[in-house]
């Protein structure tokens, strides 16, 4: 099963660096000691998404550059982050839930990582200015979002059919836990809290705080937020996996992302003759049939 939007070597390496800046922006305290905020991330946010906005750019343009994505491909996106804005409202608040994964998973799955990675920031930066969430936890959301978009386009492609659905239904569950995980190292390093066995212990041992840090999440997000977004994506995507994978395949044939554009001796010529006979050139020139 081959990918609609293909990542080229110049987009790889882009992701690749792309993924390592944003888990130097997630887990820097576990290195570097952090003191605790009144409102976490504050001092970083604006820089986080400072340097990721260029990033999502340099994504692109690599794409674009390499043929990966061309002007239909980039309306596909448009549409999808349109769509997943307008999807995140119905659920988001209420008890964890949160409907834009199901279709972000979907979607890097049929146009592949580099599209699935660009979908899962432009959807949570969309549905933050529909809904007014922006804050400095938004670039965090971004980048985590996008590591569902792109680990969705990484999944075996092999598997189809019930298999893949129950590949793609593991997989939304799974990370919505991982994207729990991460959202959590935003602001946990810089809660205000006494010294407890859940609670940061700055300059601690990395071993130590790690430990500390999934006693946290096992006992707070996991038992409540993550496992309502693991049961909404997971069940989504097991009812509606096929029908919306279906659409989305049947709109990639239809638009033809990766049709080459060849043109042969005949039509080169032809060509060029009726612009010459339309250009006054050599009026004794017929116009092709």
């Amino acid at each position: 099963m081959s990918r609609p939007v293909r990542v080229q070597a110049r987009a790889a390496v882009v992701l690749a660096l792309a993924s390592a800046a944003s888990l130097a922006a997630f887990f820097w305290p576990l290195f570097v000691p952090a003191q605790p905020e009144a409102v976490a991330r504050t001092a970083d946010a604006p820089l986080i998404f400072v340097v990721l906005l260029p990033v999502l750019v340099a994504v692109m343009v690599a794409e674009l550059i390499d043929g990966g994505l061309d002007t239909k491909a980039v309306a596909m996106l448009g549409v999808l982050s349109a769509v997943n804005a307008a999807l995140r409202p119905l659920g988001a608040g209420t008890a964890g839930i949160e409907t834009v994964f199901f279709l972000l998973v979907l979607a890097g799955r049929v146009f592949g990582p580099g599209f699935g990675f660009l979908l899962g920031s432009t959807s949570l930066f969309a549905s933050a200015l529909l809904t007014a969430g922006v804050g400095p936890w938004l670039p965090f959301q971004m980048l985590a979002a996008s590591w569902v978009g792109l680990g969705a386009g990484l999944l075996p492609r092999r598997l189809t059919g019930r298999a893949e659905i129950a590949m793609l239904t593991g997989y939304a569950a799974v990370s919505a836990y991982a994207y729990g995980f991460h959202m959590n190292m935003w602001f946990w390093p810089f809660s205000p809290a006494a010294d407890t066995q859940l609670s940061y212990l700055a300059g601690a041992p990395l071993l130590e705080n790690l430990h500390r840090f999934v006693l946290f999440t096992a006992t707070t997000s996991s038992l409540g937020w993550d496992t309502g977004r693991a049961i909404t994506n997971g069940v989504a995507v097991a009812v509606l996996g096929g029908a919306v994978l279906a659409v989305l395949r049947r709109a990639a044939r239809r638009a033809a992302f990766d049709a080459p554009i060849a043109f042969t001796t005949a039509a080169v010529a032809d060509t060029e003759r009726a612009t010459a006979q339309r250009a006054g050139l050599d009026p004794g020139l017929e116009l092709p049939p």
